[in-house]
């Protein structure tokens, strides 16, 4: 049997082209990139997504807000004074009350207080520290920083060898204050600082030194001092003069939902 009649004729239309998966998925790919286009030009609203200014980042936030309270907390210190001093006018307490007063506010943290002083002065290491010892492994990021519990070993040390008031940075404990790390800035009061972290405790200083040299975590803390160059440095002051407490002395407490 002859199979022109399945073989196209000379001159006739050209035979269509068979189906071809290719184009179909080229086709597809050019679809969803317009879809990917499209979604982030919608999510974007016209702006640059990377390098929009308008974007403020958190630490410039907390740095704005750490620079607000310590205005807060001047205008707050001014404000105190005088309205003690509108009180000591008349008041009509006696001389006994007053006493009192003024002991109860010296023990609460809220006046100047002046004494003998020691300042423990704590700092990060430098980036590219190694191990000055041998038997030590090199340093992870993690050891060259000054933590949480650096600054609470200090800080416990002194009020347990008698400190009669402690300064951190500028500003004064009290019984309520937290001294809280996030990465390497110390977040005290509403308030940020970056190392070296300043400690002047007003006491006996022999005391409180030796306070200092038996303190457990602070012996640990010695040994990345010597063996990665954490900052550590105790001076004796002399005759030091700490503020008083110029924030709110109302306790906060979180309150269920009604």
């Amino acid at each position: 049997m002859s199979n022109s009649a399945d073989s196209p004729r000379t001159g006739s239309s050209p035979v269509r082209s068979r189906f071809r998966p290719v184009r179909v998925l080229t086709a597809a790919v050019f679809a969803l990139a317009g879809l990917i286009f499209f979604t982030s030009f919608n999510t974007a609203k016209g702006t640059n997504i990377r390098s929009d200014t308008s974007l403020l980042k958190l630490s410039d936030l907390i740095h704005e807000r750490s620079h607000e309270n310590g205005e807060l907390d001047e205008s707050n210190a001014a404000l105190r004074g005088d309205v003690e001093a509108l009180a000591e006018r008349d008041n009509g307490s006696t001389e006994a009350e007053d006493d009192k007063l003024a002991a109860l506010e010296q023990r609460a943290g809220t006046q100047k207080l002046t004494g003998e002083a020691i300042t423990v002065t704590l700092n990060d290491a430098p980036p590219d520290a190694t191990a000055k010892l041998p038997g030590y492994p090199e340093p992870e990021p993690d050891y060259l920083v000054i933590h949480q519990q650096d600054l609470q070993a200090v800080v416990n040390a002194l009020w347990q060898s008698g400190a009669k008031g402690i300064k951190v940075m500028d500003q004064r404990l009290i019984s309520t204050s937290a001294v809280r790390c996030v990465g390497n800035t110390l977040i005290l009061q509403g308030r940020v600082y970056s190392p070296p972290y300043k400690i002047t405790a007003v006491g006996d200083p022999e005391r409180m030194q030796k306070a200092l040299a038996a303190s457990r975590a602070i012996q640990n803390y010695m040994v990345y001092v010597n063996v990665y160059g954490l900052g550590w440095k105790v001076t004796e002051d002399g005759t030091v003069t700490l503020p008083g407490y110029s924030g709110t002395v109302d306790l906060q407490y979180a309150k269920p939902v009604e």
